[in-house]
C-alpha cells in the first residue's frame, strides 16, 4: 500500500491554497528522521489509503518522502468532518511501536436472538504494541461465544499473535449484555411479528 507525496512549503493560512486544489497537507515524524518533514498528497489518494489502512496498518510514502509510515492523527473539520491535515509517524520494520487498533464485532447473539437482551461494544479500540508488519489490522470478537446476560468480555480476553502485546489494562471490559426492559422485549417482538407478517408469502 503506497501514498504518493510532494514537499510542502506552504504554512499557516497558506495552506488554504492547498486544500482549493484537493491537496492535503500534512507531516511526517519520527525517531528515524532528524527533523519532520512537511509534505501534501491528493486528497482522494489519501482517503483511500486511509479507508483500507486506517491507524493500524503501515504504508508507505513516495514520491518527496520514501518511508514506512502509520497514520498517527488526522485534523477534521469540526462542522463538516472533512480531513484539514495529517500527520504521519515514521516507523522502522526492526522497531517496535504503538498504535490503536479496532475492535470488530463477528458471529450472531443468541442473547440478541432471544430478545434475552442487547450486546454492548463499551470500548472500540485496543491499543497495542508490536513490529509494523505484524500490527494486526483489527481484533475480532465472535459475540456467539456470550450465552447469559451477566456475560463480560474483558482485554484479558482477547485472542491475539504471540507477536502482539496489549498495553491497555487487562480488566477493561470491551463487551457487556444490556438486559432489556419489559417494553424493550414487548417492542422487539412486535418488529419482529410484523416483519413476520411482512415477509410471509400470501396464501393461494
Amino acid at each position: 500500500m503506497k501514498l504518493t507525496v510532494q514537499a510542502r512549503t506552504a504554512t499557516g493560512k497558506a495552506v488554504k491554497g492547498l486544500r482549493k486544489e484537493w491537496q492535503l497537507p500534512g507531516i511526517v515524524y519520527g525517531k528515524s528522521l532528524e527533523t519532520p518533514v512537511l509534505l501534501s498528497c491528493l486528497k482522494n489518494d489519501f482517503i483511500k489509503v486511509y479507508r483500507e489502512a486506517w491507524y493500524s496498518t503501515p504504508f508507505e510514502l513516495t514520491g518527496a518522502v520514501k518511508h514506512l509510515v502509520l497514520l498517527q492523527d488526522m485534523q477534521l473539520d469540526p462542522v463538516t468532518d472533512e480531513v484539514l491535515s495529517v500527520d504521519f509517524l515514521a516507523v522502522n520494520q526492526n522497531e517496535k511501536v504503538k498504535t490503536i487498533v479496532p475492535v470488530v464485532l463477528i458471529g450472531e447473539s443468541k442473547i440478541e436472538k432471544l430478545n434475552e437482551g442487547k450486546i454492548q461494544l463499551v470500548k472500540d479500540e485496543i491499543e497495542v504494541e508490536a513490529f509494523p508488519q505484524d500490527l494486526p489490522h483489527n481484533i475480532e470478537i465472535d459475540i456467539s461465544k456470550i450465552e447469559s446476560i451477566n456475560d463480560v468480555i474483558f482485554v484479558k480476553d482477547l485472542e491475539v499473535s504471540s507477536k502482539v502485546r496489549i498495553v491497555d489494562d487487562a480488566e477493561q471490559p470491551i463487551v457487556t449484555v444490556v438486559e432489556l426492559s419489559d417494553e424493550e422485549e414487548t417492542t422487539a417482538s412486535e418488529e419482529a411479528a410484523e416483519w413476520a407478517t411482512t415477509e410471509a408469502p400470501a396464501a393461494e
